[in-house]
């Protein structure tokens, strides 16, 4: 058995986490008895403020934690934060050695190896790099880039609609992959669409088709238009809203608003819509590492014309709608040739019953998943 072998079996636990530990990263840890190579303990971060990976491994495994090796996905850190650091806790463990996936890019929690190699502990580090870089990525677009990671969701038919022309759209993808697009609810902080997504759909946007937390819904609407009544603006203990609008905006309507517990935004407008380097730079300072953005299709243009996008999930269900006035997924700017096009790269498919799900990067993305640490 290889410390890939093992430090997959901590990436697994790290999954564990994804969606639960923001603004912190996801880590998973699991503690080997180097004779025996067997697995003594498990441990993932559950939650921010709560027990890191490796903690949670040492206080399963008690006295046996003692002599064993550590493969843990990101470096320990070595300050006081929420807890204490994760280093002391593997000196009074009594671990042999240390092998982490990547070391921690934050200034804050960074130098853990170098502490615990000083302390004649065996360190190593960058083992499965890429595949925990993809499991942090949130994390590591924060701290290193200091904006949130960005994924587009298109669902559309073979012939690139969203909808006839009357406006039907109910259902272009399965059930399944219905469920997939609310797991990815789940996992990132926030979901984002436009006004006219809410005029047509009036959505929730939350996870109601899996288990998992209801992620901030963000809702562009320039001119502050809508109305107050549509389902995105029902506030409850764990769904909340904001709505974002033109600094501008002089309108009665926000109080209706801000009495329902939706937070409004204000911020600056580029080409009379809203600025989104500005809304960017907002959601990093709310402490959002991760946005979703679910349309329509003249959001999600808009979003691939400035060059914005790390992710895309694009569902295609099995239609050809024909219908010449139908809603196209994507409305961008014109383009002079195919170079100037968005290249999805690293492109994963998979079926979901009659619907297909491509999954892949831009040069965007992968830039930052492939950044030495």
């Amino acid at each position: 058995m290889t410390d890939e072998y093992f430090m997959k079996l901590a990436l697994r636990e790290g999954y564990k986490g994804l969606g639960k530990t923001s603004p912190n990263p996801p880590v998973g840890a699991i503690l080997v008895e180097p004779q025996t190579l067997k697995v003594i303990a498990k441990g993932y971060h559950r939650g921010y403020g709560l027990a890191h990976a490796e903690v949670e491994a040492i206080e399963k495994a008690g006295e046996r934690a003692k002599g064993t090796t550590l493969y843990v996905t990101l470096e320990p850190c070595n300050h006081y934060g929420k807890t204490p650091p994760c280093t002391k806790k593997i000196l009074e463990a009594g671990i042999s050695k240390v092998i982490c996936g990547i070391r921690d890019p934050n200034p804050l929690a960074q130098g853990g190896l170098e502490f615990l190699k000083s302390r004649g502990i065996e360190v190593k580090s960058g083992v499965l790099e890429k595949e925990i870089k993809i499991l942090t990525r949130f994390f590591l677009s924060r701290i290193l880039r200091k904006t949130p990671w960005i994924i587009i969701k298109v669902a559309s038919s073979l012939d690139g609609r969203i909808s006839v022309s009357t406006g039907d759209s109910k259902w272009i993808t399965d059930l399944k992959a219905r469920k997939m697009v609310h797991k990815l609810r789940s996992i990132v902080d926030a979901v984002l669409v436009g006004k006219n997504t809410i005029l047509k759909d009036d959505p929730k946007l939350t996870t109601r088709l899996v288990k998992g937390k209801n992620p901030l819904r963000i809702v562009l609407d320039t001119n502050l238009s809508l109305s107050p009544n549509f389902q995105v603006f029902n506030i409850e203990r764990e769904i909340k809203t904001v709505l974002v609008c033109g600094d501008h905006v002089v309108s009665e309507k926000e109080k209706f608003f801000k009495e329902k517990g939706v937070e409004i935004w204000k911020l600056p407008l580029k080409e009379k819509r809203i600025d989104l380097q500005a809304l960017i730079d907002k959601c990093y300072q709310e402490n959002i590492t991760s946005l979703l953005i679910e349309g329509g299709g003249e959001v999600i243009g808009s979003f691939i014309n400035e060059e914005l996008v790390d992710e895309i999930f694009y569902f295609i269900g099995p239609f050809i709608i024909g219908d010449r006035n139908g809603t196209p997924a994507v409305k961008g700017k014109p383009l002079h040739n195919l170079k100037e096009a968005l290249l999805l790269q690293e492109i994963k498919v998979q079926k979901l019953d009659n619907t297909f799900m491509f999954h892949a990067y831009t040069f965007k993305g992968l830039s930052l998943l492939n950044l030495p640490l």
